[in-house]
């Protein structure tokens, strides 16, 4: 009975109404982090020393005895400084009178960036030296006490924005490079951000945090996954690229909801865009088509998005696969401009230009323009050079004129032309794409376009069985100014269709999969979802030049860590548990020879 009553109330707290999405109303950018849907605001002086941060003292503080932790960011003659902590910075002035020596030798001696905690009275500064540039320029603090609790020593480059550091020295001292304002701003917008979209979710919505392995099976096709040997000889965990086959999994346990800031891993090298482990907003849902995947994501980007930014307009506008490539060159346009592809072939229909005949006798050939509008007025002589020498080295039917596009608009931004607003988020659903591709390495074979749980468009399911490479599927992807910053599917939950394309189609092992087969055939409900990459979108919101300006500790362009040095050597002892051995190459002879010495096995 008692079970029964418990399975009662859980059922009516989950059936209770949600209720309408509210607009996010957020405050300033340092008070903004909501805790709940209440939006309390967060006590950042709670359980430590200070009684304030550095930057939210105001003249309505005057005559408050205050204690500040921070940074020494400055110092001016010894007779002032100006203390930093991650909300803002404040002035300090240093006592000169005799009674106060041991508070001005502690403050006129620690080094820069040195850590301090001063206790003192909020005063007005003397009028005509208030500083309009500060938030907190109205006031300053008199110090009665000061403790140095940690000296600096001589630091490898000056924290400051506008000094230049190369990006290898600032992640070798990613610590010091955290201290920056524009790290600091970047993080914490992540993390706000994050928090609206779980808020948005779980609050309003009933989505289910749930957390997946990390140590997996290795998956038949997509991306290289990185492997982790375990005890027992010649087998090996795999760590997901994503979490596809348990979010699938749990749909047919019944969970109907699930919500994961899902940590994944690909063995394929850093990109500007990529990383070997990085970051997605990872979604599934049950007895969901498509356009309630893409309304979803759209409400979720609209609550979740900062507030200094120009609000989003929903719904996202739409384009095929076709569509997209005919009319950009590439699945994934920059809309913020135009240049678009039109083809021209009839105006050439009788055409005595030799190449232009040649060009379209051939199946389908084609000719194809761009009109660059007062382009005559920004490209010299050296750039259509420059564009023609360009086609040349990257010729390949519309990718060519996808990737020419591109060039031009880089060429006429370097020349003056504003085409890609930096302040416009131009959102683009890409769908109805192909269910499959010619494998690059034989062409005569197949493999998915998405992945290989991706559903077939309903229109298409008969040529399956005749004509599978002209079968669409009801894969979309989310692309954000010419980034593809998330990607989803409709599902397979029939497993008899699972197994076809898996072993006819795919040709691929289905005894890897045989755990997901079984499941779909012991009652799985129809079910879809889609992964948005986080560190893509912070990098495209906050304008980052990298996606390594958004993430803590990255891994640099080749993939290692330049602060620890890893991934790093491991002894022969280290390895025997693993029943592994290193095939070294014969230059690093000499490496292998110093790790043989130098560990030796636990006593």
């Amino acid at each position: 009975m008692y079970f029964l009553s418990w399975l009662s109330q859980l059922c009516r707290g989950l059936s209770r109404p949600i209720g309408r999405t509210a607009q996010p109303t957020w405050g300033s950018f340092s008070r903004s982090l909501a805790l709940s849907s209440q939006r309390r605001i967060p006590e950042f002086n709670s359980f430590v020393a200070r009684t304030n941060t550095c930057g939210e003292l105001r003249s309505s503080h005057l005559g408050q005895e205050v204690t500040l932790c921070g940074w020494i960011q400055y110092r001016r003659q010894n007779i002032f400084l100006v203390l930093r902590d991650c909300h803002g910075l404040v002035q300090v002035v240093i006592p000169q009178d005799e009674t106060a020596a041991s508070v001005k030798k502690i403050l006129c001696e620690a080094p820069l960036e040195s850590v301090v905690q001063v206790s003192g009275t909020v005063i007005s500064r003397p009028p005509g030296q208030e500083n309009a540039k500060m938030p907190t320029g109205e006031i300053e603090i008199k110090v009665k006490t000061a403790e140095l609790l940690n000296s600096c020593k001589k630091l490898p480059f000056e924290i400051k924005d506008f000094v230049k550091k190369t990006e290898a020295l600032r992640l070798q001292y990613r610590y010091l490079d955290l201290r920056s304002f524009q790290m600091q701003y970047n993080l914490r917008l992540r993390s706000q951000v994050v928090m609206k979209m779980r808020e948005y979710l779980c609050n309003l919505h009933g989505f289910v945090d749930i957390e997946t392995p990390t140590l997996f099976k290795r998956t038949p096709g997509g991306a290289k996954e990185f492997l982790v040997p375990s005890r027992e000889p010649g087998k090996f965990y795999s760590l997901p690229q994503s979490p596809q086959q348990f979010k699938q999994l749990l749909m047919v346990g019944g969970l109907d909801r699930y919500f994961q800031v899902a940590r994944c891993y690909r063995d394929e090298g850093s990109r500007p865009d990529r990383q070997p482990e990085f970051t997605q907003i990872d979604i599934e849902m049950s007895f969901v088509d498509q356009t309630g995947i893409q309304s979803l994501i759209e409400g979720l980007l609209q609550y979740s998005w900062p507030s200094d930014k120009d609000p989003l307009v929903v719904p996202f506008p739409s384009m095929t696969f076709a569509e997209a490539l005919a009319t950009y060159g590439t699945d994934k346009p920059d809309t913020r401009f135009g240049m678009k592809i039109v083809d021209i072939s009839n105006v050439f229909k009788h055409t005595e230009v030799r190449f232009l005949q040649d060009a379209l006798s051939k199946p389908q050939g084609a000719v194809k323009a761009m009109c660059v509008r007062e382009g005559a007025n920004y490209l010299k002589k050296k750039d259509i050079e420059s564009i023609r020498k360009f086609a040349a080295d990257h010729f390949k039917e519309c990718s060519l004129l996808g990737k020419l596009r591109l060039a031009c608009a880089d060429i006429l931004e370097m020349n003056g032309m504003v085409l890609r607003d930096p302040a416009l988020f131009s959102f683009l659903w890409v769908v109805d794409f192909p269910l499959f591709l010619p494998k690059e390495d034989n062409p005569l074979e197949l493999e998915s376009a998405h992945h290989p749980f991706t559903a077939p468009h309903p229109g298409d399911i008969h040529l399956l069985y005749t004509e599978p490479e002209k079968v669409r599927s009801q894969h979309y992807d989310l692309v954000l100014n010419g980034s593809e910053i998330g990607g989803g599917s409709i599902r397979i939950h029939d497993a008899e269709l699972q197994h076809y394309i898996l072993a006819t189609l795919l040709k691929e092992d289905v005894k890897l999969l045989s755990h997901l087969l079984q499941a779909l055939d012991y009652g799985a409900p129809p079910h879809g979802g889609i992964a948005l990459g986080l560190d893509r979108l912070m990098c495209l919101i906050t304008g980052a030049a990298s996606i390594r300006d958004v993430i803590a500790f990255p891994k640099s362009f080749r993939g290692h860590d330049l602060m620890s040095n890893a991934p790093d050597s491991v002894s022969p002892q280290e390895l025997k548990p693993y029943h592994i051995q290193v095939s070294w190459p014969a230059d690093s002879e000499a490496e292998r020879s110093s790790l043989n010495h130098s560990h030796h096995p636990e006593s």
